[in-house]
Parts: structure tokens; C-alpha cells; sequence
């Protein structure tokens, strides 16, 4: 692993989190701005990275069998980080703090943060693997991540549709399609394909720092409770998943992608359900913005401990 080519990519991720912080300080990004361009990389960014992803990759079936294995592998470790999080979480008293709580330790920034990650470690056979990896993420939040937030509430329930027809979901299958039909497409609809990919990490760190900027740096920095939930997410699920993954004899690479995507920042969209469900947005707001802050340093601290796990 290239160490020095991660911090490059940590470092200029916490470039664009600082200037996201300050356009909202100045007024530049205001909520409804926010919103905005979260809209744009949920319904539009999003799919675009994860078709790209897929079929700028040349057909072979031995990486689509990797693929797959990758699929086996994400619902393996969602099903882990399911398990740690409810127990870790228990004890927290406040209903609502403790499911989002419990949903961000599961659910992992895979996508906008994840996916430059994975490609300064693996290349393009990271981006490859994490768009498999999509497939499980996007069908256990609409269910599993679901489930969590409807706990003493009548009101919210998975429905069906959301869990096959989401914008996670369809651009798996459409970029899948293309891929397995080795349709070789014209260099403006490759061009055009990386353009609308290339929206969603710059963008979504802009949001995740005007995140930032909203919240009181006393409810950031002085709560004891959340830097244990954060060293947990950052630190402990993905140092167990590298040395678990080890023990059972998981090839390096699976055990390296998945200790990668572990040692991601909560997922962006408990910030958005938050906001739907009117489960404390700002707590939710809260954990997204800290662990994409304190995932600048962690990041490369865990892919250290792993190559000396890995040798």
C-alpha cells in the first residue's frame, strides 16, 4: 500500500471539509444551498460514480467473480456491524440517540468518501469492488438501517420498493448490465459518465463542512460519549474486521477492502433520514460530521495497524 499516496488523498479530503466550513461561516452555503446540492449527489452524483465505476472496467469473469465475492463479503460485515452496534449501544438511555447512534456505527461513508480512498489503496479495482459493495449497503439500509430508526415508532416502516428501487440499487443494475453485456460505449458517454462522478467528493465534503459550521464547537469537542462512539467506528470495528478477516484465512485484498470501507465515517444519509423522521437531525448531523473530521487522522493510523496485520 502506498502510505504516502493515502495521506495525499486524507489530506485534500480535509482541504475540501475546511473549505466547506467556511463557506457556510461566510454565508456562502447556506441550508437551503446544502439541501440543494445534497439532492444532486444523492439522485444524480451518486449513481453517476457507481455506473462509471462499472463500466470503465473491462469484462472478465474472473473480476466479476470477484465482485460477487465482494457482495458475500459486504452483507457478512454489515451483519457484524449490526451485531457490535446494538450491544455497544444498549446502555445509551435516550431512544433517539441510541438508534442513530447504532445506525451510524453500521453504516459507512462508502460511496463519496470510500471511493477515492479505495482508490488511492487498491486502484481501479477498489472502485470495481465498492460498487459491488453498494449492492449490500443499499438493501440493508432500507431495511436493516430502517428497522433501527422505527423502534417506538408506528409510523416508520421498510417498504418494499425502496428496498430493490433505490438510487443505489438501479445504477448497480444498470452499470452491471453494460458491463456484463460488453457493449463498448463511445468516449463521450465514458467522458460524460466521469464528469457526473467527479460531483460527488468534492461536493459532499463541502456539505459535510458546512455540517461542521452549524454545530456548537462545545457540543463537537467536549462530549466524552461521542468520542467513544467515534473511536469505535473509526478505530475498534475495523482493527477487529482486519484481524477477524486474518484469522479465518480471508485473502489479503477482501480483507484489506474490507477493513478500508470499516474504517469509513458514518454514512451521510442518517442526516437525511433524520431530517424526514425528526429524529434529532442534530445529533445525527453530529456523528456524520465528527467521524468525517477525526477519520482524517484514523484513517491512515488503521491501514498501518493492517499492513503489519497482513504483513
Amino acid at each position: 500500500m502506498n502510505m504516502a499516496s493515502l495521506i495525499g488523498t486524507v489530506a485534500c479530503l480535509f482541504l475540501l471539509l475546511a473549505v466547506g466550513y467556511l463557506g457556510r461561516k461566510l454565508n456562502i452555503i447556506d441550508d437551503a444551498l446544502s439541501k440543494g446540492l445534497s439532492r444532486l449527489i444523492i439522485k444524480i452524483g451518486q449513481p453517476a460514480l457507481i455506473i462509471n465505476s462499472l463500466i470503465r472496467t473491462t469484462y472478465d469473469a474472473d473480476a466479476l467473480k470477484e465482485g460477487l465475492i465482494i457482495v458475500v463479503i459486504g452483507f457478512g460485515l454489515h451483519i457484524f456491524m449490526a451485531v457490535y452496534a446494538y450491544l455497544s449501544c444498549k446502555p445509551i438511555r435516550d431512544l433517539d440517540e441510541r438508534k442513530l447512534s447504532e445506525f451510524s456505527l453500521v453504516f459507512t461513508n462508502c460511496g463519496f468518501i470510500g471511493f477515492p480512498i479505495l482508490e488511492s489503496i487498491l486502484g481501479e479495482t477498489g472502485l470495481f469492488w465498492g460498487a459491488f459493495f453498494f449492492i449490500s449497503f443499499h438493501t440493508l439500509t432500507w431495511t436493516w438501517g430502517i428497522l433501527i430508526l422505527a423502534r417506538g415508532r408506528e409510523d416508520i416502516r421498510p417498504k418494499v420498493k425502496n428496498i430493490f428501487l433505490n438510487y443505489g440499487t438501479v445504477p448497480c443494475a444498470i452499470g452491471l448490465a453494460i458491463y456484463l453485456s460488453r457493449i463498448p460505449l463511445p468516449d463521450f458517454l465514458l467522458d460524460f459518465s466521469s464528469y457526473l462522478a467527479s460531483l460527488c467528493t468534492p461536493i459532499s465534503m463541502l456539505i459535510t463542512g458546512a455540517l461542521l459550521a452549524t454545530l456548537p464547537v462545545k457540543q463537537m469537542f467536549c462530549s466524552g460519549r461521542l468520542y467513544l462512539l467515534c473511536a469505535q467506528k473509526l478505530l475498534v470495528i475495523p482493527i477487529l474486521v482486519c484481524v477477524i478477516m486474518h484469522l479465518c484465512g480471508i485473502p489479503s485484498d477482501y480483507t484489506m477492502f474490507a477493513t478500508i470501507i470499516s474504517a469509513l465515517p458514518s454514512a451521510a444519509v442518517i442526516t437525511m433520514f433524520g431530517e424526514l423522521y425528526g429524529i434529532k437531525p442534530s445529533y445525527a448531523a453530529l456523528m456524520v460530521g465528527m467521524t468525517s473530521l477525526l477519520s482524517v487522522v484514523t484513517l491512515p493510523c488503521v491501514m498501518w495497524v493492517a499492513e503489519r496485520v497482513l504483513g
